[in-house]
């Protein structure tokens, strides 16, 4: 269709990347650095391979039990990579986060390079009232409804794919002896 919108038009270009032999906690301090909440995950010749989220370094740290810096990124990545193409639509990109419930989406050229990055927060600021586009691009409510399926729990989709390396046992609190502070509950 003529006029329609490309991802090509809104993604972010510049991307911070990471490797498979990073570490988590290398994956978490470009994240902080770069001020995003996921980082594409390349192969040597930039062929985008998985994702890695802010979330999948949070739940690594917690069912390893291990330092973020001893876990690899490989460990933690979505192996599963759900990506578009620069030539999509926004109503196509949309569409894929909706139905894969994911907030961010690599763009890929057809040899699988990354090329960019589009978020659920681009088409929204797209879909917002103030900004001068062509209305049949994306609606306001398509984006709440990507969001609201996004946004549902575990137990709205199929059980994980993957357990737990290990189980994780809480610390034991240790027991203090209880000491009144009434005193009526004090007895000679």
């Amino acid at each position: 269709m003529k006029g329609t919108m490309k991802i090509a038009d809104i993604m972010k270009a510049d991307v911070e990347i990471c490797v498979l032999d990073d570490n988590l906690a290398a994956a978490a301090t470009r994240m902080w650095d770069a001020d995003v909440g996921c980082l594409p995950v390349v192969d040597e010749a930039g062929h985008a391979i998985g994702m890695v989220t802010d979330r999948d370094v949070c739940m690594a740290a917690l069912t390893r039990g291990e330092p973020l810096y001893q876990i690899p990124v490989s460990v933690a990545m979505s192996k599963q990579l759900r990506a578009c193409g620069p030539d999509a639509t926004l109503a196509q990109a949309e569409e894929i986060m909706r139905t894969e419930r994911v907030r961010r989406l690599p763009v890929i050229d057809r040899d699988g390079l990354l090329v960019g990055i589009v978020s659920l927060a681009d088409l929204a600021g797209l879909a917002a009232p103030a900004t001068n586009r062509k209305r049949s691009d994306i609606s306001g409510q398509e984006v709440a409804g990507t969001l609201a399926a996004i946004c549902g729990t575990r137990a709205d989709v199929a059980p994980p794919i993957l357990a737990p390396a290990k189980p994780f046992k809480p610390p034991r609190a240790r027991a203090r002896p209880k000491k009144s502070t009434h005193r009526w509950a004090r007895r000679p």
